[in-house]
């Protein structure tokens, strides 16, 4: 192996949100150079493998021009620093085990540094190479082989090989990770085998289509460094620092400020820049993240005074009222509600079905029918969301016969004198007839969720139920989720699509911490079901397996689901950036995408400059962005 230190010469056309930098070379760390490796057969996964591929009973996927349009564009500029704020410090930077599952370790951290063997095509969501080239899946489904890319780089410039692939699957089954679930996933999945030096060779123990589905599409993890690493190890020393990984970009010790800010670098040695999937995104030199806790109207102030380059804008007020300042309205920055076929997920309260007072279903009902969400879309919501009856409303999977709970008191207080909440205290809150217990509990929020949880509040106790509201930062609340440490939570629920029941609703993560079964659901009718699920090939069929398990979960209703979570993206950017026609995916239709797909425009940029230094505005553009919905 041969050590170089690479200096690139490049001119940096932006920096701290597309301002000038005068630098004018960038320096890459040193590291181990492992040159290309010319022994390997062909058969074995080494170069010329391609040109028998087929005959070994490998496919991949062949990219038509179509397709090239939905990864980036031509016109792409590398450089700049791009700036947004988030609402809270990631718990953990690692990509698995304990407090790993925030938005920001999947969307930002595994996504921007890390790689899995295979993907999904963002139109099609057909299966297409990442680190793996080429892949086989055997007749009877239970056997699936991954071809590594003998061009496949860490960061740290060593290879990525078969060992890298057992090694990720090692640290995810050591229990001391403490995220149960990972193992309940793949425990499915016997012990990798490294066939050669590239192919490695997966069996399944149960026939599951989702198999090779999560194992494909998992973060590789370095076996040079995880080799040493248990998982308590793994845990305690990777909390705030990165393992190499082999995406485009890497997160450095020294650009970590704890519960402030981090940044995430781009890599000049990421294997597959040139890549025609690849070289016209991750096009951002530095992308960084400032952490503005809790405070919508702080981070919107950030953006205003451009302290922040783009922002997504969650509060319906915020967008409605408080879009008309000088910068939108002279069109310096650009206002968009971008339209995707993301699955809506949704807003509502989860009960801790463990304790008192909703391990009581006549309780859990009652609070349901005393959500009064159509009034509060109108009200405090602006009619942006829709009422959601389902984890999987508005798709293919949800049950129509799911109780709709509409607002309905009557039912409501009859319910809970079913329950033995009959007669009020002092206080005037209900009090059960034998115990004597007031019907109160707490709830802890955020700030910025205030407004929507009070209107529930006061609704509560007019019908005689107290529910005080403590406010938290978002990492305590996340912790007391995970640690089940509460009674009642807001919450909000994302949409897949491809459901995943198992996660959150199998029986024996019920009782554990550290899972999505939140609110501790136990059903032996959806144990029965999960796989059948897992086995069943045929679609329709899934889909059936599906709204049966949904239509359980309303009966049991661990949760009130409120509105919709994912509306069309509100987005507000300083008109700098570049973008391709459809501006963010199809089935991502989230901010993240801006990191993915975006530049900054140079020419954009010095008109922008220019309007702001003679105070003349600039086209407005058109706010309803509908690419795929015309599609």
């Amino acid at each position: 192996m041969k050590k170089i230190t690479l200096i690139i010469s490049a001119m940096i056309l932006f920096s701290c949100g597309g301002g000038n930098d005068k630098s004018n070379t960038k320096t890459v760390t040193e590291y181990e150079l492992v040159p290309k490796d010319t022994m390997t057969k062909p058969e074995d996964g080494g170069y010329g493998f391609e040109n028998i591929a087929e005959s070994m009973g490998f496919e991949t996927y062949t990219f038509t021009e179509e397709d090239y349009k939905y990864f980036g564009h031509p016109d792409a500029q590398k450089g700049g620093n791009l700036k947004f704020t988030t609402s809270r410090f990631p718990a953990t930077f690692r990509v698995l085990g304990q407090h790993y599952n925030y938005t920001e370790n999947y969307y930002i951290i595994g996504a921007l540094c890390y790689e899995s063997l295979i993907t999904t095509h963002p139109v099609t969501l057909e299966y297409i190479p990442a680190l793996a080239s080429h892949w086989k899946l055997s007749e009877d489904k239970m056997t699936f082989y991954f071809r590594i890319d003998p061009d496949a780089r860490w960061s740290d410039g060593q290879e990525v090989t078969a060992d890298d692939v057992v090694a990720s699957y090692d640290i995810r089954m050591d229990e001391t990770i403490l995220f149960p679930s990972t193992q309940v996933t793949y425990g499915k999945i016997q012990r990798p085998e490294a066939v050669s030096k590239y192919i490695v060779k997966v069996k399944s123990n149960t026939l599951n289509w989702r198999n090779m589905l999560y194992f494909g599409g998992m973060n590789i993890l370095p076996e040079h460094y995880l080799k040493d690493l248990d998982g308590t190890a793994y845990l305690e020393e990777y909390n705030f620092k990165l393992l190499p990984g082999t995406g485009p970009y890497v997160i450095k010790d020294e650009d970590i400020v704890n519960q402030e800010s981090y940044t995430v670098t781009r890599r000049d040695n990421w294997w597959r820049e040139d890549h025609r999937t690849q070289k016209y995104m991750y096009n951002f030199d530095k992308v960084t993240i400032s952490v503005v806790k809790d405070n919508p109207a702080l981070q919107f102030e950030k953006l205003k005074k451009g302290e922040a380059d783009a922002i997504v804008i969650r509060k319906p007020s915020i967008w409605v009222d408080e879009t008309d300042f000088e910068a939108a309205n002279k069109g310096w920055v650009q206002k968009r509600r971008v339209y995707s076929n993301v699955p809506a997920g949704t807003w509502g309260y989860a009960f801790n079905m463990r304790k008192w007072p909703f391990d009581n279903k006549q309780v859990r009902y009652a609070f349901s029918y005393l959500y009064d969400r159509e009034k509060f879309n109108k009200e405090i919501l602006y009619n942006e969301y829709t009422l959601q009856n389902s984890l999987y409303s508005g798709s293919e999977y949800e049950n129509p016969n799911n109780n709709k709970f509409e607002f309905n008191p009557a039912k409501a207080v009859e319910l809970l004198k079913e329950a033995g909440y009959v007669n009020r205290n002092d206080r005037g809150f209900l009090v059960h007839k034998d115990t004597k217990k007031e019907l109160s509990f707490t709830i802890e929020v955020m700030k910025p969720v205030e407004y929507r949880v009070t209107p529930m509040q006061q609704i509560l106790k007019e019908y005689g139920i107290d529910m005080q509201i403590k406010f938290v930062d978002s990492t305590t609340r996340w912790k007391n989720l995970m640690d089940r440490n509460f009674t009642v939570d807001f919450q909000g629920w994302g949409g897949l699509v491809y459901p995943n029941p198992e996660t959150s609703f199998k029986s024996s993560l019920a009782d554990q911490k550290n899972n999505n079964n939140v609110s501790g659901l136990k059903s032996e009718r959806i144990d029965a079901l999960l796989p059948l699920y897992d086995t069943e090939f045929d679609h329709a069929r899934r889909v059936e397996i599906i709204q049966e398990i949904d239509g359980i979960v309303s009966d049991i209703h661990p949760s009130a689901w409120g509105l919709s979570r994912e509306p069309p993206a509100r987005l507000l950017f300083w008109d700098k950036f570049g973008y391709p026609d459809y501006m963010l995916t199809k089935y991502g239709g989230r901010f993240e995408d801006i990191l993915y797909h975006w530049w900054f425009d140079s020419e954009k940029d010095r008109t922008l400059q220019n309007a702001m230094k003679n105070d003349q505005s600039l086209p407005l553009g058109d706010v309803e962005h509908t690419f795929w919905k015309d599609l």
